[in-house]
């Protein structure tokens, strides 16, 4: 059996000769290519705005910076990226990190509810590994406690929730545009929002704050996407539905191969919601299964089989938010760090490789 790798994705011609004719250009800068990028990635998605950054991390800060003020505080799952958390501290505020649900390893909105203060002013839900969160469970939670929305979408590129793109939803939604995600070109984010007052302050920050040559209103960043890389994401937006397709049918296969295995749980899709795959991601019980996380993981290494562990600890539990914030515990978070593994689902496989993932699983039991 060939191996397989765990998130392996390579553009196309077309999308190298994209980037080549900018290079060409010399206008290698933020210039048109990020313009068209923009408008197309907005109407793809169905927000008012886009605005390109230079990362994931980066669109998440510019949304923060956005309307935070020091000592504010924000509800953040903490089974997440670093950036998501982490990005709140750059902004002067704090993360306030809760537990997640056990089944769809989302944020729990009533672990959440208990962490409310007066200095609440966010909640930012992440649509991990491309599960999208219940938007109108968290709308209602927003509007019940008066706080604003930073969707982190770094890993949900075509996710939808009951019918709509996670990319329209208010008031901010951040993507991540790296090598391992549904669309990637390289390095490079994204911002969709519907206001247009956080668009314009987006754009200030991203730029030193420069509204004119030389003219500098607000302490910001350089935070551009080039219209290299712009250029490629133009094109990968014309793939994307045939990518996630690929991605859905190899999820499908590994979810029905994987429902007679006992000791191997799935994430439970979100009801009401198309999931983006980003990450097929299991929960391992080794009582079950034969054998724990680590073993398994090291059985379908043998196999030619690659796996990831997203993500083998909490925030909460990460030394540097200890040592700022204090220890805390949040149990969900933790057994699931204990016991998750991520299994290649990626566009780049086929369908008879999904099979192959299943039946290596099926030879590693005991």
């Amino acid at each position: 059996m060939k191996n397989i790798e765990i998130s392996k994705v390579k553009l196309t011609e077309e999308e190298i000769e994209a980037a080549v004719d900018v290079l060409r250009s010399g206008n290698l800068r933020q210039n048109g290519q990020c313009d068209a990028f923009e408008r197309e990635f907005a109407s793809a998605v169905g927000a008012a705005h886009a605005v390109t950054c230079a990362n994931g991390s980066a669109s998440l800060h510019l949304a923060y910076m956005s309307f935070l003020k020091p000592g504010d505080e924000v509800l953040v799952p903490s089974f997440t990226f670093m950036a998501t958390g982490s990005m709140v501290t750059m902004s002067g505020a704090r993360p306030v990190f809760c537990d997640i649900d056990p089944e769809t390893f989302l944020i729990d909105l009533e672990d959440a509810e208990k962490r409310i203060t007066e200095r609440t002013r966010a909640i930012a839900p992440v649509h991990l590994f491309g599960n999208p969160v219940d938007a109108g469970a968290v709308a209602d939670f927003a509007a019940r406690h008066k706080l604003s929305v930073v969707w982190d979408a770094a890993q949900a590129h075509g996710a939808c929730w009951d019918n709509r793109d996670v990319g329209s939803f208010d008031d901010f939604v951040c993507y991540s545009f790296y090598p391992s995600k549904n669309m990637f070109v390289g390095e490079g984010g994204m911002i969709c929002t519907n206001n247009p007052d956080y668009d314009a302050k987006m754009r200030l920050l991203r730029s030193h704050g420069e509204s004119g040559k030389y003219v500098h209103t607000l302490i910001g960043f350089n935070y551009r996407m080039t219209d290299v890389e712009a250029a490629i994401g133009r094109r990968q937006l014309l793939r994307l539905d045939r990518m996630l397709a690929q991605r859905r049918a190899n999820a499908e296969v590994i979810s029905s191969g994987l429902k007679n295995i006992a000791g191997i749980r799935p994430q439970k899709l979100t009801a009401r919601g198309v999931h983006g795959w980003h990450q097929y991601c299991v929960v391992v019980d080794a009582e079950q299964f034969g054998c724990n996380r680590d073993v398994l993981a090291e059985r379908l290494k043998g196999k030619g089989v690659a796996s990831g562990v997203h993500y083998p600890r909490g925030l909460h539990q990460q030394p540097v938010f200890q040592e700022l914030y204090g220890p805390s515990s949040l149990p969900v978070t933790e057994k699931t760090a204990e016991t998750i593994l991520a299994l290649p689902v990626h566009h780049g496989l086929t369908v008879d490789d999904a099979y192959a993932v299943v039946e290596a699983v099926r030879q590693s039991r005991g």
